[in-house]
């Protein structure tokens, strides 16, 4: 981010760390999303086709019990259908999905406040309030930091990618487009 022109000198160094905090704050958001995104497709891909098979298996096995040649074929599915629902409950994607939601969110909040703080605030501030703030929004990064999953490389890898491609997060007002124009 650009530093406001009307920075105090003494003020530079903040304006610098709430720049990190701010940067931080957008790879990590971006990397709980992408991650949010894996886990609902491995629910999607681990749930479906055990309701499916369960569905298939107990038709079957109902189609067999008035059968004089008996199948194994309920059995196979019934099996399979096993798997995966052990697959969903040794994941849980579906918690791991929330999770990385929430992480996500958490992680917006702090990029706006430091945005905010050092294009809005920051310059008609004290020092010692200025300083409060970016300890403030430390602690609250620092609290996300402790209860949020590692995003994979595939979630960090599509992150860099939305991050990087035509200005990722960039707003219009950012590259002068916008402001009514």
């Amino acid at each position: 981010m650009k530093m406001p022109d009307e920075l105090p000198k003494t003020h530079e160094a903040l304006g610098h760390e709430i720049d990190r905090l701010h940067e931080s704050a957008k790879w990590s958001s971006q990397g709980q999303f992408e991650q949010m995104k894996i886990w609902r497709l491995a629910n999607l891909l681990f749930g479906l086709p055990a309701a499916v098979l369960a569905a298939i298996s107990g038709g079957t096995g109902l189609a067999n019990v008035h059968s004089a040649d008996p199948s194994s074929t309920p059995a196979i599915l019934a099996l399979l259908s096993a798997g995966f629902g052990a697959a969903l409950t040794t994941l849980n994607p579906s918690r791991r999905v929330t999770q990385a939601q929430a992480a996500g969110n958490a992680y917006l909040e702090v990029q706006t406040a430091a945005r905010q703080l050092l294009n809005v605030d920051l310059v008609e501030m004290s020092f010692a309030d200025a300083r409060a703030k970016l300890e403030e929004l430390t602690v609250r990064r620092d609290e996300i930091n402790k209860t949020a999953d590692p995003p994979s490389r595939l979630a960090y890898w599509r992150a860099k990618r939305n991050l990087t491609k035509d200005g990722g997060q960039d707003y219009e007002i950012d590259n002068g487009k916008g402001g009514g124009q």
